[in-house]
C-alpha cells in the first residue's frame, strides 16, 4: 500500500479543470461537504443525502480526467480506518434507538440487532460521503499547494510547517521501503513463505525494520540540513505571496455552499 503514495502526488499534477482550481476553493468545498454530512442527524434521512453527495461527486470526478479505478483503489485504502468501527456497531445497542430487535443470537449473550445494522449502514454512508471528497481533494491538489492554500485560509504556520515536514519524510520513507522490499524480493525472501523457518522470517523482518529506522534517521538529518541551507525554516509559511481568487472561483464556492445547504435543508424538511 505504501508504494502507491507517489502515485497520489503524480496524479495531483494533472491539468484538468479541477486540478487547475485554486487549492483554497477545493479545501472550502471539501469542508462544506463534510460539515453538511456530519451535521445530518443519525436517521434514514442520511440515505437520500448521501445519494445526492455521491451524484455530485461523480460529476466532479468526471472533470478530473482520472479513471474510476484510481478512486476505487484509494477508497479501498481508507476502508481499514473506518470499517472495523462500522462492523462492530451491529453488535451493540446505541442511544439512537429505543427498541432493539435481535436478528441473530450467538453464545455469551452476543446478538446482532436490526436497528444496529441500520445504524451501521448510516455510519458507513456518512463515512463514505465524507471520505470521497477528501480523496478528490488529495487526488487533484499537490501537497505543497494544499499546505499553501490552507495557510492562506488562516491555518497556523507552525502546523503547516509540521505537516509539510511529515509529508516530505513520508515519501522518503516510502522510497526506502520500496528499495528494501525489492532487495528482499531479489533474494527470494517472503514473510509469508512457509518454505522458510518461522523464526528466520521474524529475524529478517526485525533486521529490516531496524534498518529502515536507521536509514530514516540518517536521511532525515541530511534532508533537514539541506532544507535549512536552502532557507526552509520555521518562517517558511509566514510570508506567502498574496494570491487573489478570481471572480469565477468565488462564484463556484458560493454556488457549491448554497447547493450543499439547499440539499441538506430539502432532505431534512422532506424526511421530517
Amino acid at each position: 500500500m505504501i508504494e502507491h503514495l507517489a502515485t497520489i502526488e503524480r496524479d495531483a499534477q494533472g491539468t484538468s479543470r479541477v486540478h487547475c482550481l485554486d487549492a483554497r476553493v477545493k479545501i472550502i468545498i471539501t469542508f462544506a461537504a463534510i460539515i453538511s454530512m456530519v451535521a445530518m442527524p443519525y436517521s434514514t434521512a442520511v440515505y437520500p443525502l448521501a445519494l445526492c453527495w455521491f451524484a455530485l461527486f461523480v460529476v466532479w470526478w468526471s472533470l478530473t480526467d482520472l479513471s474510476p479505478r484510481v478512486f476505487f483503489w484509494r477508497y479501498l485504502m481508507t476502508l481499514p480506518f473506518g470499517l472495523f468501527i462500522i462492523i462492530f456497531q451491529i453488535f451493540f445497542e446505541n442511544p439512537y434507538y429505543d427498541v432493539f430487535t435481535p436478528i441473530v443470537t450467538f453464545p455469551f449473550g452476543i446478538s446482532i440487532y436490526a436497528q444496529s445494522v441500520e445504524f451501521a449502514s448510516i455510519l458507513a454512508l456518512k463515512f463514505t460521503a465524507c471520505i470521497i471528497w477528501v480523496i478528490l481533494l488529495s487526488s487533484t491538489t499537490p501537497m505543497e499547494d494544499l499546505l499553501q492554500g490552507a495557510r492562506r485560509l488562516g491555518f497556523p504556520s507552525v502546523m503547516a510547517l509540521s505537516l509539510g515536514m511529515m509529508i516530505r519524510y513520508l515519501f522518503v520513507f516510502a522510497e526506502m521501503y520500496a528499495d528494501i522490499n525489492d532487495a528482499l524480493a531479489v533474494r527470494h525472501f517472503s514473510a509469508f513463505s512457509r518454505a522458510l523457518p518461522y523464526r528466520y522470517r521474524i529475524k529478517i523482518l526485525a533486521y529490516t525494520i531496524g534498518t529502515m529506522f536507521l536509514r530514516s534517521y540518517e536521511q532525515g538529518e541530511r534532508t533537514y540540513t539541506a532544507m535549512l541551507c536552502r532557507g526552509y525554516g520555521k518562517d517558511t509559511y509566514e510570508h506567502l505571496e498574496k494570491k487573489a481568487l478570481t471572480g469565477g472561483e468565488y462564484i463556484l464556492i458560493i454556488s457549491m455552499i448554497v447547493l450543499f445547504c439547499a440539499t441538506f435543508t430539502g432532505v431534512v424538511l422532506f424526511w421530517a
